[in-house]
């Protein structure tokens, strides 16, 4: 065997050091890793989940299948480094977090250029003309914070700017496609907030990359060009069809190479004055004047505008099977995404497979309970009391999950939580994006953000889309006499279904982050992947790709083709008739920190999304 010599060794570890500074292929092999000795701590007793209530156990006739073998977080998975991550709808964008976090920016700067890419690339989903949630964990401090950028509805809204002249609620896509559903935008003002408190890298160096992509161009990518087209379930208005056309007239097409100068121009101007070039001046004027166009004109005034400020607020958290998850508050609808878990803590899906009918029955009914108290109490708390604590209440949940029989009934009635409320039946369309992305240091942003429906209100101003969010709100301002908490109120932030989530263990480590888009369902895709990880001890991917079932009210529905039919004969023995959809809609993303101090990323194959790290730079002697 042939010894190296002193130089041909040093030579051939700094080759090893260059290589391992790279930035991890899109695609490596996959390599199975090395189980750690042992498995994750758990949390103190005092904040450890309560035993698990068996709840509607299986008939005799058909035991409960045995749980999975306890190896959490050691499952094989193709992208793996103890390393920077972004994890995000579309492969520029993590590219330009990517980038950032390269030259040593933190996750909250690397956000701003992500968000940035995303407006560029999936405009139908989120930009700078709507509004995001965002929560940061400080890997130095272990304090877990939230910053809400929701859109505000101006102060000129009123209850009833969704009722026609008989008092009937508007057709549903004509209120979205409409001035007054425009909210006042508050992703910039969000991002330059957490960027101002916890951000290193220049502002104005962060729009950098979406700039470049906007001038020189970009291949248009499957997803927008299918939503641009004529199948798309919010066609296209007039305005972002001439945005997305080509030199001929065309709309452009999948592979197509797309530009954007005003978007670049833009960007631009927000890099050089920051949140003022959006909120004041020319951008401002256009944006209300836009908002003020037939059909349905809003109320939006530049004082709207100029007065809007992003807010830091404390995260809500809760311990589930050992680990505690934190959510933003209201508006978000997080709090309902707790109860859920809270209430299957006290069944026993658990100990059962993702195969199991009866666990998907368990998740069905938890999910009904949910969407039966948020319907009618969660809104913006500067308006509306929130009972957030009596929602979360461990005797509370109990008696909620005691409801889930062995057979599905009615649909369950909300809890008598506060002053009696009107049922809330707004209905949210799937359009939004996620990320997560883990800097060098180990700080971390999970961020969901949002124009609300495809192409928001359809308007554009500048290069960008326009929100639509005020439709959030309920089109009726009462129902059964009582008043509705989300109903229209000027100056309100609408509810939202956006729930960006960071999973801690018992010493406020981070574990996890992970979120989606899908209006309402945001909830149950964000509540399975938890249940896959935590419950059935699931890859991150594998928790991710879980089939989608959605259950609220009396409605059941899902991706019936990736469900066995064995399965959807138990759920039909047990009351369900799963009608296929939503199949579109998901995108979760996701990171996870693993036992042995190595993260796994993954993206949700529904979409375009990727989940990609930068290698952490090897150190020399």
């Amino acid at each position: 065997m042939r010894v190296l010599n002193r130089a041909s060794a040093l030579a051939l570890l700094a080759a090893l050091a260059l290589l391992t500074a790279a930035v991890v292929p899109a695609e490596p092999p996959d390599v199975p890793a090395p189980a750690p000795a042992s498995p994750p701590a758990l949390p103190p007793p005092e904040t450890h989940a309560p035993p698990a209530e068996p709840v509607a156990p299986e008939p005799p006739s058909a035991p409960a299948a045995a749980p999975p073998p306890r190896v959490l977080w050691f499952h094989r998975h193709p992208r793996r480094a103890q390393a920077a991550w972004v994890a995000a709808a579309n492969p520029l964008a993590v590219d330009a977090g990517l980038e950032i976090l390269a030259r040593g920016g933190k996750a909250v700067d690397a956000a701003v250029a992500v968000q940035a890419m995303l407006g560029l690339v999936e405009p139908q989903s989120s930009g700078i003309g709507g509004g995001a949630f965002l929560l940061y964990y400080d890997a130095g401090s272990r304090k877990l914070s939230a910053l809400e950028g929701r859109e505000r509805a101006p102060a000129g809204a009123q209850p009833d700017m969704f009722l026609d002249e008989h008092g009937k609620p508007l057709p549903f896509v004509e209120a979205v496609r409409s001035g007054r559903s425009t909210g006042v935008p508050g992703a910039i003002a969000m991002l330059y907030a957490a960027h101002s408190k916890l951000g290193r890298l220049r502002w104005k160096d962060l729009f950098q990359p979406a700039i470049r992509a906007a001038t020189a161009g970009f291949k248009v990518p499957a997803r927008l060009a299918s939503f641009l087209g004529e199948g798309s379930p919010f066609p296209p208005t007039n305005e972002v069809r001439m945005m997305f056309s080509r030199p001929d007239g065309d709309t452009v097409q999948e592979g197509d190479l797309f530009r954007n100068p005003k978007y670049a121009h833009t960007l631009e101007r927000i890099a050089r004055q920051g949140p003022r070039a959006l909120y004041e001046g020319e951008i401002a004027r256009e944006i209300v004047a836009t908002t003020h166009l037939p059909a349905l004109p809003g109320t939006m005034t530049l004082k709207d505008l100029a007065s809007y400020r992003a807010s830091w607020t404390e995260p809500v958290c809760r311990p589930y099977r050992g680990y505690s998850v934190c959510v933003p508050p209201p508006p978000s609808s997080g709090v309902s995404l707790l109860q859920m878990l809270s209430i299957l803590d006290r069944t026993d899906i658990g100990g059962r497979r993702p195969s199991d009918p009866q666990a998907w029955f368990l998740f069905a009914q938890a999910s009904r309970l949910m969407y039966a108290d948020r319907d009618r109490y969660v809104a913006d708390p500067r308006f509306v009391p929130v009972p957030v604590d009596r929602m979360l209440d461990p005797a509370y949940v109990r008696l909620r999950a005691q409801l889930i029989g062995q057979h599905a009934g009615a649909a369950p009635l909300p809890g008598d939580l506060a002053t009696p409320r009107g049922r809330d039946a707004t209905a949210e369309s799937a359009g939004t994006s996620h990320f997560v992305i883990v800097d060098a240091e180990g700080n971390v942003v999970s961020m969901t953000t949002t124009i609300e429906s495809i192409f928001g209100s359809g308007r554009t101003v500048e290069g960008f889309v326009l929100n639509n969010q005020l439709t959030d709100f309920s089109f009726v301002p009462a129902e059964g006499g009582r008043p509705v908490a989300n109903a229209v109120r000027g100056g309100k932030r609408p509810r939202s279904s956006m729930a960006p989530v960071i999973v801690l263990d018992h010493a406020g480590s981070f574990v996890a982050a992970l979120g989606s888009p899908g209006g309402s369902a945001i909830l149950e895709y964000n509540a399975k992947a938890l249940v896959g990880l935590f419950a059935w001890r699931l890859s991150l991917k594998e928790a991710i790709e879980l089939p989608n079932l959605i259950a609220r009210g009396d409605t059941y529905s899902g991706e019936t083709a990736k469900f066995s039919p064995t399965l959807l004969a138990g759920l039909r023995d047990r009351g369900i008739e799963l009608k296929p959809g939503h199949a579109e809609n998901s995108g979760l993303h996701g990171v996870l920190r693993r036992a042995d101090g190595t993260y796994e990323g993954a993206a949700d194959s529904r979409r375009e999304g990727v989940a990609r790290s930068l290698a952490p730079r090897v150190q020399r002697p």
